[in-house]
């Protein structure tokens, strides 16, 4: 039998562990100069000047919405369907996250469902970039405007993504946090950034995850509530390598998806990721489809894994997770367009080095699977939103 393919893998080559061992070898491990030219060169691909290197992308959020002001009480309005950090952010600092649908063709937060959800109690927008798919930013910072509310943009999966005017995500201003787990388009393990909108953000960011300590302070010496939310150099120095190779994994991202896009057209009644529009371009972070109606999306995970191919649900409705559900009372039917979209997601191997042989297993597979779905009576009902993922090697953390 042929070997498993895996949901997800990094590129690693070795320019990084060149500058892995270099780093190493320096004895600056932490807040040292690798961590410096990671955010440079960061902020400079991104086109931006100020870029802070955080321990995570949730860490990021936390930050980021800390430095709007957010306080307990506070309402922020986001999205449903996301990797659940981008929700949990905001009950860091006792705000609420208020879950508006999604637009059904990009699957990011709907503008009009936002703008409509604004309350007295709204103080920030937080919308997410989907499966590397550029949200309406221009209507989002319309509602903002209009009604005198922050945002803060969750990018962890949209490295490289491009608005209709030509900027890139994350360049519009706005504070904006990317995220470099293992499976994204630039990888550190663990790891991310967050792009600030001037100097006086950018101290507050470095000094926040530094315990609160100011550049200029002793080292027992903290001027403010801080949180350890450092990036090793090493990891930096994981970034840097990434960074300079970074064109290349993203045109093999796009070019793998066009592969599958391709392929699977023809498969009945499976709905493939929305294709570019208006100017806006997607950075492919994974591909995930929507099996057809009526088919068991948790059946065709199993019927992939027998055939050595790793699937997961992607994602779930946030807010009917149990933890969700209990503190705010949520329910099925609140939030329609997200939840038939958790309920049929499904996420396909996805990453640089897949061969154009694994695509074509991949794509055999599902064929195969969907069909004996279709035939099996007792297989076909609706999948539960939320569902357990499989198991994978790496694990669907956007």
């Amino acid at each position: 039998m042929s070997e498993p393919i895996p949901l997800a893998g990094p590129v690693v080559g070795a320019r990084e562990e060149e500058l892995v061992l270099e780093t190493l070898r320096s004895g600056r491990w932490s807040l040292g100069p690798r961590l410096r030219e990671f955010e440079e060169r960061f902020a400079r691909r991104i086109g931006v000047e100020h870029a802070t290197a955080v321990s995570s992308g949730t860490a990021g959020l936390h930050l980021s919405l800390r430095a709007c002001g957010v306080e307990a009480g506070d309402e922020v309005i986001t999205s449903p369907f996301s990797f659940v950090a981008s929700a949990n952010a905001v009950l860091y600092e006792g705000a609420r996250p208020v879950f508006c649908d999604i637009d059904r063709r990009t699957f990011n937060l709907d503008p009009e469902a936002t703008a409509a959800a604004v309350g007295p109690r709204t103080t920030g927008v937080l919308p997410v970039h989907i499966f590397g798919y550029p949200a309406d930013m221009p209507a989002f910072e319309r509602t903002a405007a209009a009604s005198g509310l922050f945002i803060v943009e969750d990018a962890c999966e949209a490295l490289g993504a491009e608005h209709a005017d030509g900027s890139l995500v994350g360049a519009r201003g706005n504070l904006a946090t990317f995220g470099f787990y293992a499976n994204k388009q630039l990888a550190t393990g663990e790891g991310g950034m967050v792009v600030a909108p001037d100097a006086a953000v950018r101290a507050r960011l470095d000094s926040e995850r530094n315990q609160g300590r100011a550049p200029d302070m002793g080292w027992l010496d903290h001027d403010r509530l801080g949180f350890n939310y450092r990036l090793s150099d090493i990891a930096c120095a994981l970034g840097v390598a990434q960074l300079e190779r970074l064109d290349d994994m993203l045109a093999a991202r796009a070019r793998i998806a066009g592969l599958y896009s391709g392929a699977l057209s023809v498969v009945e009644g499976l709905e493939l990721p929305c294709a570019d529009a208006d100017g806006d371009r997607r950075s492919w972070f994974v591909y995930v489809v929507l099996v057809p109606p009526g088919v068991d999306r948790d059946a065709a995970i199993e019927g992939l894994r027998a055939r050595g191919v790793d699937s997961k649900p992607y994602l779930p409705a946030i807010h009917l997770l149990s933890f969700y559900r209990e503190r705010f009372g949520h329910r099925p039917g609140e939030l329609p367009e997200c939840e038939e979209v958790s309920a049929r997601a499904l996420a396909l191997p996805f990453f640089p080095a897949l061969s154009d042989g694994q695509v074509e297993r991949v794509v055999t597979a599902l064929a195969e699977v969907l069909e004996e779905l279709r035939r099996r009576p007792d297989a076909a009902r609706p999948s539960a939103a939320g569902a357990s993922p499989a198991s994978g090697a790496v694990p669907p953390q956007p």
